[in-house]
């Protein structure tokens, strides 16, 4: 069986943090930003931690981080 590929798309999207989790953009912040509140834009911008539930499917996913 030949080895899995890293899923190149999803592993340019995310970092690591020192102690191992991975940090992600926060989704809905620039696609029709005009309509968005400055609030709701400031909230969204940045990075959050993936969902602990996500974790293991993505680590498999980009083993190559």
């Amino acid at each position: 069986m030949p080895k899995m590929k890293t899923h190149s798309g999803l592993s340019k999207r995310l970092k690591r943090t020192g102690s191992g989790k991975l940090k992600r953009p926060h989704a809905f912040a620039y696609h029709k930003a005009v309509g968005k509140r400055p609030k709701r834009k400031r909230r969204l911008a940045g990075t959050t931690l993936v969902s602990r539930t996500d974790v293991r499917r993505i680590k498999q996913l980009i083993s190559g981080i």
